[in-house]
């Protein structure tokens, strides 16, 4: 055992016996987050436009601060991106994470001294978990890659400005610098097909131990790595021994890394976002990712199926429970403040909190009121892909309401497969079957003849890849939604086969 791996396995035990005192006291913890924010923040433009100063209990902060998306964020965030100080958090932000957004366009998520550790610390905490449960500590002698954005930065009024990955970069220990891939040339490579040729050509000859980044853009890495060596990656890099993902559900990808790797390898997954790094996977044995409740960030729950009520019940950590679909609400250090985030997530254990994305409050369908989220379809995806031996590269769902040919209206899969199965109907009523099982609104629109089973189109190699092309969000951070509630993405993919 090299001196490096004997020192992680040392600082692994301590950093989990940190974790456990937290864990194990979840409301207090979050109690004194809670307090610690309200107090910091009571002297900011928001504090004071919001009573902060009187806010004694979460219940008057429900009542003061109503739940906000970005857009109704706004007027406060222009204040600061223009330099203002103690507008959202004391002080300036260090950065901002800039995002793709929806109706508002560009985002700009603020990044402050205070927030910007817990990034860093969670994804370390991550790996130190995984070496204290498995013993497994010999990848840290290797290289590691991390397929980010560009660390290149603007600056605008005192602030710096880049991606969320990128401004990461700039914080990688020290004591990983000399492991870590690409340089730091290739990274700030903007044209995403370029960069990663270069990657291929920075890393084919290197001990590569520990691989991360979104599934379907190092999916890309590896097949051009593959045709570049003519070699599977698992055979390329011999120690390779995990992978570190966020981002999507890996399942869908697993077969197919599996066939490009040529092995299995242990996965860690990870939920960092530009509001903040809420959990990552801390068991290779258990289910779901652990909620981290003492990094700077105060979560409240709402059920989804009640979310879009007028005053839906707003939800503390200890109200939760198992198997319930929740949208994630934050407030946190960097001047968040009763913040939807987007995503909803389900509990798969209270003692600890861990939590699995299960999808996000705007991509769903319900064109007919079956109210189907993301979770749903990559399980049945994966019920069928186990059953028939089959592997994708991506996959999006769409309502088709109006049939040419007058026939009912059917949910369509739209599937980027390695190989089409040869039994594709079988495979359609599979999926069908797993999809009723799951929803019991899908099942009675079924039933009661209102939808037809859903059908598959196959698309043809690298739709995807064209298609997130063509919006110019190529790489990095980007992905393609699971499903979505009308049919542009779905449309725009039919357009490319032809």
């Amino acid at each position: 055992m090299s001196l490096k791996s004997f020192a992680a396995k040392l600082f692994a035990r301590n950093v989990v016996r940190r974790i456990h005192k937290w864990s194990h006291r979840p409301i207090e913890t979050q109690q004194k987050v809670f307090k610690e924010l309200i107090a910091t923040a009571k002297d900011t433009a928001f504090g004071r436009d919001h009573d902060f100063a009187k806010i004694t209990s979460f219940e008057s902060f429900a009542t003061k601060v109503p739940i906000r998306d970005y857009e109704d964020l706004t007027p406060y965030i222009h204040r600061v991106v223009k330099g203002e100080p103690d507008i959202l958090w004391p002080g300036k932000p260090l950065y901002f994470a800039k995002t793709s957004g929806t109706t508002s366009g560009a985002k700009y998520i603020p990044l402050t001294k205070a927030s910007i550790p817990n990034h860093i610390e969670a994804a370390r905490n991550s790996i130190l978990c995984y070496i204290y449960e498995t013993g497994n500590a010999r990848f840290v002698d290797g290289k590691m890659i991390f397929l980010q954005g560009s660390p290149k930065l603007k600056e605008e009024n005192g602030i710096k400005l880049g991606r969320l990955s990128g401004i990461a970069a700039h914080y990688v220990p020290g004591y990983l610098q000399k492991n870590r891939l690409p340089t730091f040339e290739t990274n700030c490579i903007e044209d995403w097909e370029d960069k990663v040729d270069a990657i291929v050509a920075e890393t084919k000859d290197e001990n590569m131990t520990v691989i991360s980044g979104i599934p379907s853009w190092v999916q890309m890495y590896f097949e051009r790595l593959q045709l570049a060596t003519n070699k599977k990656v698992g055979d390329l890099f011999e120690n390779f021994q995990l992978f570190i993902y966020g981002g999507v559900n890996y399942e869908p990808y697993r077969a197919k890394f599996e066939k490009l790797i040529g092995r299995r390898v242990d996965s860690i997954e990870l939920y960092p976002a530009s509001e903040g790094f809420f959990a990552f996977q801390d068991s290779q044995s258990q289910k779901g990712m652990l909620l981290l409740l003492d990094s700077g960030i105060f979560y409240e729950f709402v059920e989804a199926e009640r979310f879009f009520d007028n005053d839906p019940p707003r939800l503390t950590i200890g109200d939760v429970k198992t198997d319930v679909n929740y949208v994630m609400i934050v407030s946190n250090n960097a001047g968040l403040w009763a913040y939807n985030v987007g995503d909803t997530v389900q509990f798969t254990s209270l003692k600890p909190y861990r939590v699995i994305v299960s999808g996000r409050i705007k991509h769903f369908i319900s064109a007919f009121g079956e109210h189907v989220i993301g979770k749903e379809v990559e399980e049945a995806m994966n019920v069928a892909m186990d059953q028939f031996g089959f592997s994708i590269s991506e996959f999006t769902v769409a309502p088709q309401t109006t049939p040419e040919t007058g026939e009912l209206p059917y949910h369509e899969w739209l599937i980027e497969f390695e190989e089409p199965p040869k039994e594709l109907q079988k495979v359609a009523a599979v999926i069908d079957a797993s999809m009723q099982a799951q929803n019991s609104y899908y099942e009675d629109l079924i039933n009661g003849g209102v939808l037809q089973p859903l059908k598959i189109t196959v698309l043809s190699k690298d739709s995807f890849t064209r298609y997130m092309k063509s919006l110019g969000k190529l790489g990095g951070q980007n992905k393609t939604p699971r499903l979505s509630n009308d049919r542009k993405i779905a449309d725009e993919l039919v357009k490319m086969q032809g």
